[in-house]
Parts: C-alpha cells; sequence; structure tokens
C-alpha cells in the first residue's frame, strides 16, 4: 500500500505579500475617518494590538473607493479577522468585500453616528475598541442587499441620496459634526423635486406609490433611536423595514424630517410602513442613485432588496451569561 505524503501549500508568487494565519488579524482604516490624524490613530492601534497580544497588520487606505479592494485582498491572503477602521461607509465596504470568505469582521468606529458599531455595544474609542477584539465574542451579523452590493444599516432611494451629496458639500465647508448632518437635510429636501413613481413588491404584495423616498432599514438599534420600536422588532425577527413617505411640497417634506428629529413621526399617519425579507422596487425610470449605509452610487432597475442572515460575523462584546 503506497502512502501520500502531504502537501505543502504552494509559495506566493515572487512580489506576492506572504500568506497570513488564520489567527493574524487585518486592520483596513480609513486615512479620511475620524478627527485624529491617519498617522497618529495607526500609531496608537498598533500599539493596542500588540499590548494586547495580537498579530495585526495595518493597512492605511487614504481613497475610499480602495477599501473594497484591500478587505477583500486580506481575505484572500487568509487573515482570520479583517477590521474596519472608519465610520459606518467604511464597514459596509470592508463587509460587503468579506461576507462569504470564512473571515470574520472586526470593527474600530471613527464616524459621526458610528450605527453598526452602537448596535453591537461597541466603546466608540480606538483603545476600547481594540479591547473587545481581544476579547470579545464572534456572532452572526445581518446583512442588507440591493441588486448584489450590500448595506447594513439601511439603502433607500429618493431624497436620501440628495441629502448625502448636499452633506457632503456642508461638511467640506463647516466639517463633520451632527449639527452639520441636520441642517444638510433641510437644504436637500427644500431643492429636491423628483418623487419616485414605482411599483414595490413586498414578500409578493404588490404596491403602487408615488413617492419622495423609499428607506429600507435593517438596523433595529438605529430605528430605536426614533422610538421606531415595533420595526425595530420586525427587523430583530429577520425583516426589513420598509419606509414609503408621502408624496408632499418641499416645506412639508421638511417638518416631516423634524418631526423625525423630535421622535414625533408615527407610522400610518405620517408615513407607509411595510415589512418583508424580499423587497422589489421597479421605477419608469431604469438607472437610479442609491444611497447604501451614507454612501451612494448609481445603480440599474429594477432593485431587489434581500436580507443575507448567514454570510458574515463579527467580534462584539461578550454578553453577560
Amino acid at each position: 500500500m503506497s502512502s501520500v505524503p502531504d502537501l505543502e501549500p504552494a509559495d506566493p508568487a515572487p512580489g506576492a505579500p506572504p500568506r497570513a494565519r488564520a489567527d493574524e488579524t487585518c486592520v483596513i482604516l480609513n486615512a479620511g475617518s475620524g478627527r485624529r490624524r491617519a498617522e497618529s490613530l495607526a500609531a496608537t492601534l498598533e500599539r493596542e494590538f500588540a499590548r494586547h497580544g495580537i498579530p495585526a497588520r495595518l493597512r492605511l487606505i487614504k481613497k475610499g473607493r480602495d477599501l473594497e479592494g484591500a478587505a477583500r485582498e486580506a481575505a484572500d491572503e487568509g487573515f482570520g479577522t479583517v477590521v474596519a477602521g472608519g465610520g459606518d461607509g467604511t464597514i459596509n465596504a470592508v463587509a460587503g468585500a468579506i461576507a462569504g470568505s470564512g473571515a470574520r469582521l472586526g470593527v474600530i468606529p471613527l464616524g459621526t453616528f458610528n450605527y453598526v458599531a452602537r448596535s453591537l455595544g461597541l466603546p466608540e474609542t480606538p483603545e476600547e475598541a481594540v479591547a473587545v477584539l481581544a476579547a470579545g465574542e464572534t456572532r452572526p451579523l445581518p446583512l442588507g442587499e440591493v441588486n448584489g452590493r450590500v448595506f447594513l444599516n439601511n439603502a433607500s432611494l429618493g431624497a436620501y441620496a440628495k441629502i448625502l451629496e448636499t452633506r457632503e458639500s456642508v461638511y467640506r465647508r463647516f466639517g463633520r459634526s451632527q449639527l452639520a448632518a441636520h441642517w444638510s437635510v433641510v437644504t436637500a429636501l427644500a431643492e429636491f423635486r423628483a418623487p419616485l413613481d414605482a411599483k414595490v413588491t413586498v414578500d409578493g404584495e404588490v404596491t403602487r406609490v408615488k413617492t419622495p423616498l423609499a428607506f429600507i432599514a435593517n438596523n433595529a438599534f438605529q430605528l430605536e433611536q426614533f422610538d421606531f420600536h415595533e420595526a425595530a422588532e420586525r427587523v430583530r425577527d429577520g425583516e426589513f423595514a420598509l419606509f414609503l413617505a408621502p408624496d408632499r411640497e418641499a416645506f412639508d417634506l421638511i417638518r416631516l424630517a423634524a418631526a423625525l428629529g423630535l421622535k414625533a413621526l408615527k407610522p400610518g399617519r405620517d408615513f407607509e410602513m411595510l415589512y418583508g425579507k424580499d423587497i422589489l422596487v421597479e421605477t419608469r425610470r431604469g438607472r437610479r442613485l442609491v444611497a447604501r449605509d451614507g454612501e451612494r452610487s448609481k445603480m440599474s432597475g429594477p432593485f431587489h432588496f434581500l436580507r443575507k442572515d448567514d454570510a458574515l460575523e463579527v467580534l462584539a462584546p461578550a454578553r453577560e451569561g
């Protein structure tokens, strides 16, 4: 009887990065996130990872469009954990790149709202976030998907993409802050003139709507911040919450936005709310701007939103008991 020797992994191609071990961590750090200088933050993170005994390699990414490529490369190299250092848009990019690869996600929150990190109970200082990566637990992270592109918090068609565009302009003038973010809402809605004429199918049930905003929520914590507790429970149970704003004049839309900030909006009275796992939005115009977790990109319709519950795991604080 002949024996077959164990096969050694092939050597990497000349010039290729060395193969990572499964216990190694790759940190994808968005140089444009947060208020601390990127080089100073990188040095802090390297020190904290070393202090906790985590073998880590840090990659500082200076252009947001390079985040997905860097994260996908890290997963392909064999890193067991790929950490997103940045705001919700950065976390979205990294999560989408590594979903289904077997690598787990880590998070170092550096954004303005940090809804993903807060929904997981993560601390919002880099030092404390690294401590969670060292001692936390792995749990599933439900993903939303629209036409094959991932979102964690929300995705939308209509006015919200215009709000994000205006927000970036306001940020460039006045800096990043929650006040600047709220002001961008008022400015954008005052100028918005392009409602959606759409056929919306939720788990097979069809609704025809004319709306300035179709907003698909996938983060229960974010919904709770606006006192939408029933919607939060439905999201925790595995569904999307779909908000359809009424077709109103600009002033009425601004009033609704203000009521949202004051937690005074009521489903059924101020907007229509639908729930489901599979949402299809068909509009007369085939190509539209789609917002995903604070980022925006052009997509071709129809727009198909699906839940993916088993594609990704994330490191989070250990739960008591």
